[in-house]
């Protein structure tokens, strides 16, 4: 066993307590602005803790823009688009790390390559490939995008858990009778329960936060997502109204925190078990 001395203890738990500060800031940050009144924000110098807190700013947040609506929109889209691709990336994930050929180093390659494209390159092809399928300006079109947006990265995260899962155990299923797809649900996918965790955890983040796309594919309003709903608060002049717009990106942050929280249980557990059996 190795052991580490004090001094080294004491510098781990001053790296991780300044790493937690570094996190914890902007979201601390965030509130103290989300109750603040005017009259504070409007101070040269605001406090960190309110002086006299207020609900003000979320009830006007939610009285100009429709937040909850976009809250909806951006729920569905990115839980559709993480379902999907994790749907999709696990067999394929599984047949590049089962079959080591050409073609699938050649696909792997690709898959690392297409994370540099920067979104501009792929925008008005991709707007002429929706729009010739009727999917501008619709939730359908926007969930296809993010999927194919995702899975890349979706796709290399799950190769390697696939990789992870011993061939004894496929060989053991293959004895008994069963074929390569009953092999993949009934063993190799249990096996995966982390990293399918940990790959929608990714998916749907992925989705909840971007604007880019759904700033240029949705133009009605009952479509736009709460990322472009936000930008609404800021005027034609690039003034915010920062009381209103803390509120409303706080409301953003909270499904992505809940969502980690739920999620993060099943990746603890996961790696522990894995240790264990290991």
């Amino acid at each position: 066993m190795i052991r580490t001395s004090r001094a080294a203890r004491t510098g781990q738990y001053l790296a991780l307590a300044c790493y937690l500060v570094l996190l914890g800031f902007p979201f601390v940050w965030l509130l103290s602005t989300a109750v603040k009144p005017a009259r504070e924000l409007a101070s040269l110098h605001p406090a960190w803790i309110p002086a006299d807190p207020t609900l003000a700013n979320v009830r006007q947040a939610f009285e100009e823009q429709p937040l909850l609506r976009a809250a909806g929109n951006s729920l569905l889209v990115a839980v559709c688009a993480a379902l999907i691709c994790v749907a999709v990336a696990t067999p394929m994930a599984y047949v590049l790390a089962r079959r080591r050929t050409r073609l699938t180093a050649a696909a792997t390659g690709w898959v690392v390559v297409s994370q540099a494209f920067p979104f501009v390159l792929v925008i008005i092809p991709l707007f002429l490939v929706l729009r010739n399928l009727r999917l501008v300006d619709t939730l359908t079109g926007l969930v296809l995008v993010y999927v194919v947006w995702s899975l890349p990265f979706a796709l290399w995260m799950l190769t390697g858990h696939v990789r992870a899962v011993p061939r004894e155990l496929e060989e053991a299923a293959a004895v008994d009778g069963a074929g390569r797809v009953r092999t993949l649900v009934s063993v190799v996918v249990p096996l995966l329960a982390p990293g399918l965790a940990a790959t929608a955890l990714f998916a749907f983040i992925t989705a909840w936060n971007e604007f880019f796309f759904a700033l240029v594919l949705l133009k009605s309003p009952e479509h736009q997502t709460l990322p472009v709903v936000l930008t609404r608060f800021i005027g034609a002049e690039g003034v915010a109204d920062l009381g209103p717009l803390a509120a409303a990106a706080l409301l953003a942050t909270l499904p992505s925190l809940l969502v980690f929280a739920v999620i993060q249980r099943r990746i603890t557990s996961g790696v522990a078990a894995g240790a264990v059996r290991g």
